[in-house]
């Protein structure tokens, strides 16, 4: 893998690698079997281990990554039950969201959602990578169309997450199409106006995800 060397301009430098490594995770230039030594990243990032001591602690208290011992961290694995909760908190912040998207939305930001559906889904290739950042632009819109910015606080906290990537990536042996879809139906459930049937759209999309996931097999 090959790192940027990094500058210090407006973006602190332990957020900047931060986002690099994250982007590394996602583009599977790090994977659950690699040992992610501070030293090493220093070396390739040409700066000092401080703010990359520092955003690898971040990841670590993120649940990102996990000590791996010797100073080094590994990707952190989650289980089925894990997985679960994951999705169960998804669950009650996109709900929540399509609920009240169904009560304050408007016919434009409704199209607006539409239009963003349709441009994350029109995918250049098919990679893990692109399903997954197609399926969390197209959530991240819908939560931040909500106008609530906890709800977007908490979802980017799950969905930023090495190990939301890690967990998506097993899908790929039932059949990463099936991710997408159903998108614009939640649209439509959310421009009824009625936050239940809203919610309940949402709960069974994301419950649905939580199900191709047991399908993979991995967990068991």
């Amino acid at each position: 893998m090959a790192f940027k060397s990094l500058s210090q301009p407006r973006l602190r430098l332990a957020d900047q690698v931060y986002e690099q490594i994250m982007a590394a995770i996602r583009a599977g230039d790090i994977s659950a079997q690699d040992r992610i030594v501070q030293e090493k990243l220093a070396e390739q990032f040409e700066i000092s281990r401080t703010p990359v001591r520092e955003a690898l602690f971040r990841m670590e208290q993120e649940g990102i990554l996990e000590v791996a011992g010797h100073g080094g961290f590994r990707i952190r694995q989650l289980d089925l039950a894990e997985i679960r909760e994951l999705y169960g908190s998804r669950c009650a912040i996109e709900a929540y969201a399509a609920r009240l998207l169904a009560s304050n939305g408007s016919k434009a930001i409704y199209d607006s959602l539409r239009e963003t559906i349709s441009k994350a889904e029109d995918l250049r290739n098919d990679s893990v990578e692109a399903y997954f950042m197609a399926n969390y632009q197209i959530h991240r819109a819908i939560v931040e169309a909500s106008e609530n910015r906890y709800l977007l606080e908490f979802s980017e906290n799950i969905w930023n997450r090495g190990s939301s990537f890690t967990v998506f990536s097993t899908i790929r042996s039932v059949d990463l199409a099936k991710s997408l879809g159903g998108h614009m139906a939640l649209i439509d459930a959310i421009e009824t106006k009625d936050g239940s049937i809203a919610a309940a759209a949402m709960i069974d999309h994301i419950n649905e995800g939580l199900e191709l996931q047991i399908a993979s097999g991995q967990w068991e």
